[in-house]
């Protein structure tokens, strides 16, 4: 069942795919999945907080607005080299991509030369690079498509219309004027959102709406379940029923049929059981690791286990060395993921 890419859902279309029969709307995200990607793989990224803490947002999720006592310990920016280890770390365990994340509400001038050296060490390793460092100035992006960066993650979070219940400090449109830069610089969007932050369904119908009626797809589309917070506004949320997390991911794929879907913050919540149906839905990206910038993720012997109990592997993928595609693929045995079992 292959899917013809769209842009134009309307919100009672997009309700009518929430409100199918769990096990209808599984059958049909998953036959449009297996219709665009191998089922049974699956891509790994490993993410890095590059500059923690003391951000001047106001997000109600984060433990690293600088609003909330959250006992959080601030750090500078972490040196180029400390980084480019800890790429190497990580492809050393199998994560293809390697993605570097900042509490900025905006690159500063002193920081980003020392940013595009990152992204170049990295690319230089032959992994993909992926970025999230808040607002970006055209010039800005244009120096890191420059520099080689192949994503640049910056999230909506959540509808438009309860955007402003979640941040203040940044408005909706300031996110979708950055997309708008990324896009136009040519680098690849990773774009989704977090549920579980007290939205109502009609919300979570408008925040996946949004994202599929972009004028392109974004190619990640990471759906994070709230991880709450302790000193956060959001640390007393209600839980999210884990089968509306679930049609989230199937909703997400039936939208957005070629993008990546990552299952990302919240994981360690999760049982192996809801992260099977996740990846039955059509999830076929994770963060891998023992942390996600702050909050925890499964441990990686954990993700190997799960993996090899359903019978996926790492997503294959061809190293780039200074842009150069090499030739051969990166295979499933060869990516380190399981090797490292043994270590």
């Amino acid at each position: 069942m292959t899917a013809t890419l769209r842009h134009d859902w309307t919100f009672e279309e997009v309700k009518a795919l929430f409100d199918k029969p769990f096990n209808d709307l599984l059958f049909q995200a998953h036959s449009i999945h297996r219709a665009h990607f191998d089922p049974n793989a699956v891509q790994v990224s490993t993410l890095l907080s590059i500059k923690t803490g003391a951000c001047p947002e106001d997000c109600k999720y984060c433990s690293q607005s600088g609003h909330y006592n959250t006992e959080l310990e601030k750090e500078k920016l972490l040196a180029v080299e400390k980084v480019l280890e800890e790429a190497r770390k990580a492809k050393a365990s199998g994560a293809s991509r390697f993605c570097m994340g900042a509490a900025w509400k905006h690159p500063s001038k002193k920081d980003f030369p020392l940013v595009l050296d990152m992204v170049r060490g990295v690319r230089a390793l032959g992994m993909e690079t992926c970025m999230t460092l808040g607002a970006l100035s055209e010039a800005q992006t244009m120096a890191l498509a420059e520099a080689g960066l192949d994503y640049y993650n910056h999230n909506i979070d959540t509808s438009r219309d309860y955007y402003k219940t979640i941040i203040s400090t940044r408005t909706f449109e300031d996110r979708l004027d950055t997309l708008a830069h990324v896009r136009d610089a040519g680098i690849k969007v990773c774009c989704g959102g977090i549920v579980g932050m007290g939205e109502e369904a009609d919300d979570r119908i408008d925040f996946l709406r949004e994202l599929a009626n972009l004028p392109v797809h974004p190619d990640s589309v990471p759906i994070n379940n709230l991880v709450k917070i302790k000193g956060t506004p959001l640390e007393h949320a209600e839980d999210l029923d884990p089968f509306d997390f679930i049609r989230m991911i199937a909703v997400a794929r039936i939208l957005m049929p070629q993008s990546h879907v990552r299952l990302s913050a919240g994981r360690e919540e999760m049982n192996d059981q809801t992260q099977a149906l996740c990846f039955f839905a059509g999830a076929n990206s994770i963060f891998y690791g023992e942390k996600l910038l702050t909050t925890s993720n499964p441990l990686e012997n954990d993700d190997m286990q799960l993996f090899r109990r359903l019978g996926i592997h790492p997503e294959t993928v061809t190293e780039h060395t200074d842009g150069k595609p090499l030739l051969e693929p990166v295979t499933p045995e060869a990516s380190g993921f399981y090797n490292a079992m043994a270590r």
